[in-house]
C-alpha cells in the first residue's frame, strides 16, 4: 500500500516554505529520494532534511554521510519534533516544531559555526508569517501534482493516535490570512487544488468565509475534514456551489467503542450514515479513512467494515493498520503495556503491524488488512460503488483503477518520467481541466 505511486504524489511543502525565506546570498537547492538518487558528490555548508517516522532510518543514514564529510546537518519534521533526542544521535542539530520564525537563526548560527544542538519554537508559526512555498526550486515535471495548499495548521482535535497528542509539539489550530491563501491559489495558476489541511473546517467560519472568497476562482478542489461537517449544511451547501469535488474523512472505525478508545471525540458513528447521504447530494465524494487493530476490534471488523462501506457506496477507501507513532499518547501506553513488538520504524507507515492486537493476532489483523483492500477494490464492489451522479464515474474509476487497482503499473509509467503527463491527462479526463 505504501506504493512507489504514493511517493510520487507531490513535493515536500516543508521544504519549499522553508526555502522561500533564504535570502538572496544563500544558494538553495532541494533533493527528493523519492524521484531521484541524491547527489552525495557535492559539499554544501548545511544540510536541513525533513523527517516522517517510516523515512526516519534513511534519514538518519543520510545525515551520517554528511557528517563523515564534516557538512554540518540539522533534522526537523513531525517525527523529529517528537522524538528529538533520538535524532540528535544523528545530526549536529535538530529543529523542534514549526521552523518559519527559526530558520533564520539557524542560517545564521551556521554561517558562523556556532551551530546550536537544538533549536526549539515553544509557539505555533503566526499564521501572517507563513510564507509562499519556493516552486521554483522544485521540477514539476516529476510528479503527479504540485497544486498543494494549506489554509491552516494544526488540529483542534487531540486523538491518541495522531503526533497532536504528543507533548513536543503544540499543534494549536491556526487559520492563514484568507487574502494570503486566495493569493497562493492564484500564484498556483490551476484550476485544481488539493486543500491538505489536517482538518479544512477547524474553524468552521474561517472555512465559511474562505469558500465565499473561492467561489469566482471556478476551482475543482478536494480537502480533508472531520464529521463533525455533518452538523453544518450551509458550509456543505456552500462547498458544492464553489467546486468542491471530494473529501477525505477520518471515520477511522464503525465501532463506537474502538471510536471512544482513542479519544477522538468529534465522530459519532450514529451520525456517519447521515453525514455520507448530505455529502452524496451533493454531488461531493468521499475517501474514507479507516483504521483496523483497535482493541475492541475482533476478526469479523473486516467484513463488517467492508459490507457497509459497499452498502454506503463510499468511492474511495484508505486503509490502515493501527500504528502507535513514537511520541504519541497511543505509543505512549502501548509501551507500558509491553505491546510493542516492532521497534524498526521503517515499518510504521501503517501497512504492517508493530505491535500485539488484543482480540486477534497479529496475523490475522495483516491478513484483515489487505484483504479488505482486494475486496473493496475488486472489479465488483467497484461496480456496485459507481456513484448515480454520471458526471462523478471518469473521477472515480480512475482512481479506483489508475491509483488503486494497477497503481503498480502506473507506478512504472511514473519511474519513466511521465507522472506529471498522468496527472494533466486525468484531470482533463475527470474534470476538463487543462
Amino acid at each position: 500500500m505504501d506504493s512507489e505511486y504514493k511517493r510520487r504524489l507531490s513535493p515536500s511543502l516543508s521544504l519549499a516554505t522553508i526555502a522561500s525565506l533564504m535570502n538572496d546570498n544563500n544558494s538553495v537547492s532541494i533533493e527528493d529520494e523519492n524521484i531521484q538518487k541524491i547527489n552525495f558528490n557535492d559539499h554544501p555548508d548545511l544540510v536541513g532534511i525533513t523527517v516522517n517516522v517510516d523515512t526516519a532510518k534513511r534519514a538518519y543514514e543520510i545525515a551520517s554521510i554528511y557528517k563523515k564529510k564534516g557538512v554540518k546537518t540539522i533534522l526537523g519534521g513531525i517525527h523529529v519534533s517528537s522524538n528529538p533526542q533520538e535524532a540528535l544521535q544523528y545530526a549536529d542539530s535538530v529543529c523542534v516544531g514549526e521552523a518559519e520564525e527559526m530558520i533564520k537563526q539557524i542560517i545564521e548560527d551556521a554561517q558562523r559555526g556556532r551551530l546550536q544542538r537544538q533549536y526549539f519554537n515553544p509557539r505555533p508559526t503566526d499564521p501572517q508569517n507563513i510564507p509562499l512555498p519556493n516552486w521554483s526550486l522544485i521540477n514539476k515535471s516529476k510528479y503527479l501534482y504540485t497544486n498543494i495548499i494549506c489554509s491552516s495548521r494544526g488540529c483542534p482535535f487531540k486523538c491518541d493516535f495522531c503526533y497532536n497528542s504528543s507533548n513536543y509539539i503544540h499543534h494549536k489550530y491556526r487559520n492563514r490570512p484568507i487574502s494570503n491563501v486566495i493569493n497562493e491559489i492564484r500564484q498556483l495558476k490551476t484550476k485544481q487544488v488539493m486543500f491538505i489541511d489536517d482538518n479544512f473546517i477547524g474553524n468552521p467560519q474561517h472555512a465559511m468565509e474562505l469558500i465565499e472568497k473561492m467561489k469566482p476562482l471556478g476551482l475543482t478542489w478536494h480537502a480533508a475534514v472531520s464529521t463533525n461537517i455533518v452538523h453544518m449544511p450551509k458550509l456543505m451547501d456552500a462547498m458544492k456551489e464553489s467546486g468542491c469535488k471530494s473529501l477525505f474523512i477520518g471515520f477511522e472505525s464503525i465501532n463506537n467503542q474502538s471510536i471512544k478508545s482513542v479519544n477522538k471525540i468529534q465522530n459519532n458513528i450514529d451520525n456517519y450514515e447521515k453525514l455520507i447521504r448530505e455529502l452524496h447530494s451533493r454531488d461531493i465524494m468521499i475517501n474514507a479513512s479507516v483504521v483496523f487493530g483497535f482493541d475492541t476490534d475482533g476478526a469479523n471488523v473486516f467484513k463488517n467494515t467492508l459490507n457497509w462501506l459497499v452498502k454506503n457506496k463510499i468511492e474511495t477507501m484508505t486503509a490502515h493498520i493501527l500504528t502507535p507513532y513514537p511520541g504519541t499518547v497511543l505509543y505512549e501506553r502501548m509501551v507500558s503495556e509491553n505491546r510493542i513488538t516492532d521497534f524498526n520504524t521503517n515499518h510504521y507507515n501503517t501497512a504492517n503491524v508493530v505491535f500485539q492486537p488484543k482480540t486477534m493476532t497479529d496475523k490475522e489483523l495483516y491478513k484483515g488488512y489487505f484483504w479488505i483492500y482486494n475486496q473493496f477494490y475488486s472489479f465488483k464492489n467497484i461496480l456496485k460503488r459507481l456513484p448515480d451522479n454520471k458526471k462523478q464515474r471518469t473521477a472515480y474509476l480512475l482512481f479506483n483503477f489508475g491509483y488503486r487497482k494497477f497503481g503498480k503499473i502506473t507506478s512504472l509509467l511514473g519511474r519513466i518520467g511521465l507522472m506529471n503527463f498522468i496527472g494533466k491527462l486525468g484531470r482533463k479526463l475527470a474534470y476538463n481541466i487543462e
